[in-house]
């Protein structure tokens, strides 16, 4: 397990006080683990384990204890017995029927302190504003980054360079259990798939009653196909047309705002630059991660460009920012970044293999008149950088603890 600081620096500050902390991402995106360091940051600061009472409810064993009232009265009995503050925490809530009332009924009636996990946005919406609002706090778990993903895998191959280390990490992705397969190959696919269908079946098809899993699927595969292009629901409905497969774009929306909803895929609005404005029409998607892309679909080396995209994108939300895609006129900057003060501008490319690929990446930042750090990123080993805008290396990039 390895200790990961990104998030655990974000929930210390709320550790022991009042607010609930709801942790939410994708299937397997390592939130358990992150329960699990947070009890060790309280022990190490010397809190009882007696004090800790868990829960996770996927576990069949704990089957019973998902309806609210069922719950509350097993919660009710163990906190009776516990002299002090007590710490709950509970994984995969959101099996429990109604566990939003029990949850606030927690808050009110214990000394307690509260960590919750889900696999599925809708958390955060509907009655939990009503009973919550206010009183808790989100924190979004992604799967490994390249420097986290660097971190394990050299526990299992100490020797391996930073180079074959990126390699790896372009097919295998980011999911933490896989260094429990050791990377092995074969294994290793045949966890993504499945892990794949369960948020498939489990997260879409079954949270939102979708009786159309095919074109569900077909959708899903579209998507996937075309992380970091620009298209709209329009696009996919004729795309499944010509494919004999009639769905409205109204259809299409609702298919993949549940996919959005399961952390599967991140939309990424378009903003133009010179109008000053968020553009609605012809989004862009990436899927949580690229690993599950190359199981599931492969194509990952072949659509690297592509996949470079995903990984830097992810990067951004991992550190906090709000991300658009950013319009000039006809061309793009592939990534606006801003948090609270902060902003940085992110082309992405493959290679810089040719004086016209140069121009294009460096020359869409002529018309950005502003002083905020603008960065070519690519897999180039040489620094290419002019004009006050950064070229750096993707690994480098990827490990820059701050981009300025």
């Amino acid at each position: 397990m390895i200790n990961r600081e990104l998030y655990m620096s974000r929930i210390r500050p709320f550790i022991g006080n009042e607010l609930i902390k709801v942790l939410t991402g994708i299937r397997r995106s390592g939130k358990s683990v992150m329960l699990d360091l947070i009890k060790r940051e309280l022990i190490a600061s010397g809190v009882s384990e007696e004090r800790f009472i868990s829960i996770n409810f996927e576990n069949m064993s704990n089957a019973q204890l998902c309806v609210a009232d069922v719950l509350h009265k097993e919660i009710t009995q163990r906190v009776n017995g516990i002299h002090g503050k007590v710490y709950l925490f509970f994984d995969e809530i959101q099996e429990v029927l109604g566990w939003e009332k029990c949850i606030n009924s927690f808050r009110v009636e214990f000394d307690c302190d509260i960590y919750i996990t889900g696999s599925n946005a809708k958390l955060l919406s509907g009655e939990l504003a009503t009973y919550l609002a206010g009183r808790y706090v989100e924190f979004v778990i992604y799967p490994f980054s390249f420097r986290e993903f660097s971190e394990l895998y050299h526990t299992v191959f100490p020797d391996s360079d930073l180079r074959t280390v990126f390699t790896e990490y372009l097919t295998d992705g980011g999911m933490p259990y896989l260094s429990k397969l050791r990377y092995d190959e074969e294994p290793s696919r045949q966890y993504l798939q499945d892990l794949y269908n369960s948020i498939v079946l489990k997260d879409i098809v079954k949270r939102n009653n979708i009786r159309n899993v095919d074109l569900l699927e077909r959708i899903i595969a579209y998507i996937t196909a075309n992380v970091g292009m620009t298209f709209s629901a329009t696009a996919i409905s004729k795309y499944l047309k010509s494919e004999g497969r009639a769905a409205s774009p109204e259809t299409i929306l609702n298919y993949i705002k549940a996919c959005e909803e399961a952390f599967l895929f991140y939309r990424v609005r378009r903003q133009d630059l010179q109008g000053k404005k968020i553009l609605t029409v012809n989004e862009k998607y990436y899927i949580a991660d690229h690993g599950l892309r190359e199981a599931v679909f492969g194509g990952n080396m072949k659509d690297i460009n592509l996949i470079f995209e995903n990984i830097v994108y992810m990067e951004l939300l991992r550190r906090g920012y709000k991300v658009t895609v950013g319009k000039v006129g006809e061309k793009e900057i592939d990534f606006i970044a801003e948090k609270q003060t902060q902003k940085l501008y992110v082309q992405t490319a493959y290679l810089l293999a040719s004086e016209e690929t140069i121009q294009r990446e460096f020359g869409v930042y002529d018309v950005i008149r502003d002083n905020f750090p603008k960065y070519v990123v690519s897999y180039d080993e040489f620094d290419m950088s002019r004009n006050g805008i950064k070229h750096m290396n993707i690994r480098e990039f990827l490990l820059t603890e701050q981009w300025n």
